[in-house]
């Protein structure tokens, strides 16, 4: 019987909250929070129960695979962008009768990709919506819209889920508990980057290599370069469960142009969260460093104690927050392997 969000990690008041909703939605809901976390996952899980409200199996497993006729995924054109033509589809959608449920439901998976033509497209359909209509974006800040489109929608926020609760999760889905404690720390509390690390052996490595950095650290700008290249390349092998998954995919919808371009987004998308996890493992040995030297617990508790004496707790703090900085580098669309070099020249000047 479908009643609730099942299988989601972490999340448990919003899931309930959102279970409680479905009899008596908002028009428009906008789910925001870090790359990995879990939102798309409930947004579908939200958008079968508001199609599937009575126990039907059958209705609700549809809607999950997108192929219920209510149940309208609004995707990017290509790579890159939502576009205008893309919001007129949906506009020109929105007012049509619903075919099977009590309503329509519009899922933007990837709404931060929306262009300001296109919010602006939509912003008349989110003020007067039919009331048999109901939206759900989904991206990662409400910065990423224009405060008309925000302030039309209920916004849901979703933040890192904690270690523990990851970890068990991995464990009860069959994941060895060593390895289900790996892929959790190297997530940083982001579920769907913790299941896609859960099988990758080299996950371990990654971890390793990110703490690794200040001691392998010089004043010469081509140690920079080369351990932004070593780092940006450790990254692709732990994109084979993903590749995996897509590759299935691939094979049953045979050859689909709009699947392709969805996989190259999925792609970038998970390479830069795990860019995003390894500059914040090397912020956690610096935060390590100053706790260590105060008598505070650390977190990487595998690293020696000696290595971070290596700086004081003052500078530490100031490279824990460096590092952090690269992080707005790379959303604002840096190169990774520019921006890792750009960092590891500056950590590697003497304060």
């Amino acid at each position: 019987m479908v009643k609730d969000l099942d299988g989601i990690i972490g999340h448990g008041q919003i899931t309930a909250l959102l279970a409680g909703e479905v009899d008596g939605p908002a028009q428009a809901y906008l789910f925001v929070g870090p790359a990995g976390v879990g939102k798309a996952t409930v947004a579908r899980q939200f958008a079968a129960l508001l199609l599937c409200p009575d126990p039907d199996e059958d209705c609700f497993r549809r809607a999950l695979r997108g192929v219920h006729p209510d149940l309208v995924q609004v995707e990017p054109d290509g790579h890159t962008a939502l576009t205008i033509d893309r919001a007129r589809e949906t506009v020109a959608r929105a007012v049509l009768t619903p075919v099977e449920s009590k309503r329509k439901v519009f899922l933007f998976e990837e709404a931060g990709l929306m262009t300001d033509g296109a919010a602006n497209t939509l912003l008349k359909t989110l003020e007067e919506p039919t009331s048999s209509t109901v939206f759900v974006l989904v991206a990662e800040s409400e910065d990423d819209f224009p405060t008309t489109i925000a302030s039309r929608c209920r916004t849901v926020v979703f933040g890192r889920v904690p270690d523990e609760v990851v970890s068990a999760a991995l464990c009860d889905r069959g994941i060895e508990p060593e390895q289900a404690g790996r892929a959790t720390v190297t997530s940083g509390g982001r579920p769907g980057l913790a299941l896609m690390l859960a099988t990758r052996p080299e996950v371990a490595n990654y971890r390793r290599l990110w703490l690794s950095v200040p001691e392998r650290l010089t004043e010469q700008t081509g140690t920079a370069f080369r351990l932004a290249s070593e780092l940006v390349g450790a990254a692709i092998p732990l994109l084979g469960g993903l590749e995996e998954r897509q590759q299935g995919e691939k094979d049953r919808s045979g050859g689909d142009r709009s699947l392709a371009d969805r996989h190259e987004r999925e792609r970038k998308r998970a390479t830069a969260a795990l860019h995003v996890t390894g500059l914040e493992i090397l912020a956690s040995w610096y935060r390590d460093a100053a706790a260590a030297q105060y008598g505070a617990p650390v977190r990487n508790q595998d690293v020696p104690g000696t290595a971070f004496a290596a700086v004081t707790p003052s500078v530490a703090v100031e490279r824990a927050q460096r590092v952090l900085d690269t992080v707005e580098a790379l959303e604002a669309n840096q190169r990774a392997e520019l921006a890792f070099a750009a960092l590891f020249a500056e950590l590697g000047t003497p304060s």
